[in-house]
């Protein structure tokens, strides 16, 4: 058996074959985060459980609600723009892409690819 409990602390949980026996990588984040990024071999499944956020995927910016599901391919750019105080996800990955190979697999990308201003400092 394994449980991950949340904490206020913790942006989220994850859960993979990095860290478990578990055959499929599922995790939940509180909050959206701006990180572009794209990744080359996973499918990354957004399940919207509270709250509303804006994503950006490649040069188109959508809403997320209660109850949404967004499945990003690979090679599809993406990252979060805001999300509300109350915002919660659960996230999927597949196919699994065990320890070091995962974090490897996901690639920064520049703002500018998803028509996006760069950040200021």
């Amino acid at each position: 058996m394994r449980i991950a409990h949340a904490n206020s602390d913790d942006k989220g949980w994850y859960a993979g074959p990095w860290n478990s026996d578990l055959a499929v990588a599922v995790g939940f984040a509180n909050a959206g985060i701006d990180e572009p990024h794209v990744h080359s071999r996973i499918t990354e499944i957004y399940l919207v459980a509270r709250g509303t956020a804006e994503i950006r995927v490649e040069q188109q910016t959508l809403t997320l609600r209660p109850g949404d599901m967004l499945a990003l391919e690979p090679g599809e750019a993406h990252t979060f723009l805001a999300s509300s105080p109350d915002y919660f996800h659960f996230v999927i990955h597949t196919p699994v892409v065990p320890g070091e190979a995962a974090r490897q697999e996901k690639q920064a990308v520049s703002r500018a690819r998803l028509g996006l201003p760069p950040d200021m400092p």
